[in-house]
């Protein structure tokens, strides 16, 4: 019988393969590194997610709060005097949230817990629902770029303002105001420096004429003379927690655009809201019922509001999602003396 070449191989003397015992001590140490590394790996991981699932609720709770405090502090903010008489033309003023201002002490109201908002959005799980149990603020005021009157055609209806860069549209809502009165109503057309409060469109004005006593029917003139009146575009706006449509809470501004109402997500995560008020005179904050009960709208000279707020991911510590609440005050600077 021949033997094959390779079993005439003869190894030196001391030289020999490792045993079976040897090779499986071998893949456990290796096992124990493996396994050490992707544990270490697996805590940083969870824990960059964590970190970073943190920083982005606290950056959530930032821009809730600058955006909704800068509201807050402008509601009934306007160029013009609070305490003189407010004229609304405005056809069905009294019937949406956004036009009902006959008085700047309307400007800033609160809605609590079980309280529905006029106009809606109401309590549900659907997309653009307000979530059960929060709360709602509703706020108006004058924008931010004030243009004087260089001429107030009344028989046309028409104002005439000192410049075309005024941020007016047709159909805004509008203010026009000096040291006697104000009058709130819808933009019928705008060309260049000429802005008209002619009656027509939607919800459009009941009257041309800006005075008082307002009497649709009537319509009694108020001459806005040059050079002591300012024209200026009117705001509104509402923040509540609503269902977003992936399903999750988030936090809503409604903003009037074009004179009428938007909604649009601001932060997502943001799961609950609860705001207590101010009375002017009083040493503690007291809820939205308790302000309605009293008719002390009109009083409130700051909100302290509270933020419940949750991380997408179940990241925390116990395996579930992060929760933070915050807590800030915002005063109306606008009834502060």
């Amino acid at each position: 019988m021949n033997i094959s070449r390779a079993a005439q191989i003869k190894f030196p003397r001391g030289m020999r393969g490792i045993s079976l015992i040897e090779l499986m001590i071998a893949m456990v140490l290796g096992l124990l590194v493996v396994g050490s590394a992707i544990g270490i790996f697996i805590s940083n991981r969870q824990a960059y997610r964590a970190t970073d699932n943190l920083g982005r609720v606290q950056e959530s709770a930032r821009i809730s709060y600058e955006m909704m405090a800068r509201d807050i502090r402008e509601a009934a903010g306007n160029p013009c005097v609070n305490n003189v008489p407010v004229v609304n033309v405005i056809t069905g003023a009294t019937g949406n949230w956004w036009t009902n201002l006959t008085t700047w002490g309307d400007a800033f109201r609160g809605f609590g817990p079980a309280e529905g908002l006029p106009g809606g959005p109401g309590f549900g799980a659907a997309a653009g629902d307000r979530v059960v149990g929060t709360e709602a603020v509703q706020l108006l005021s004058a924008d931010d770029n004030v243009v004087t009157v260089s001429a107030h055609n009344t028989a046309g209806a028409e104002f005439t303002v000192n410049t075309t860069a005024h941020g007016i549209s047709a159909g805004d809502l509008v203010m026009a105001c000096n040291a006697r009165q104000a009058s709130i109503f819808q933009a019928s057309s705008v060309v260049s420096d000429k802005i008209g409060h002619g009656t027509g469109g939607t919800p459009g004005n009941c009257t041309s004429g800006l005075g008082l006593p307002l009497n649709c029917g009537a319509g009694t003139v108020f001459e806005y003379a040059a050079p002591n009146s300012v024209l200026v575009g009117l705001s509104a706006s509402r923040w509540l927690v609503a269902n977003n449509p992936a399903g999750n809470a988030a936090l809503y501004q409604v903003r009037l655009v074009g004179g009428a109402p938007q909604m649009q997500e601001i932060v997502e995560g943001v799961t609950g809201m609860t705001v207590t008020y101010l009375i002017d005179g009083a040493a503690t904050y007291v809820p939205a019922a308790a302000v309605t009960a009293a008719a002390r709208w009109p009083d409130v000279t700051a909100a302290r509001i509270q933020l419940t707020l949750q991380s997408s991911d179940n990241v925390g510590t116990d395996g579930n999602p992060i929760t933070r609440q915050v807590i800030q005050v915002s005063s109306l600077r606008n009834r502060n003396p």
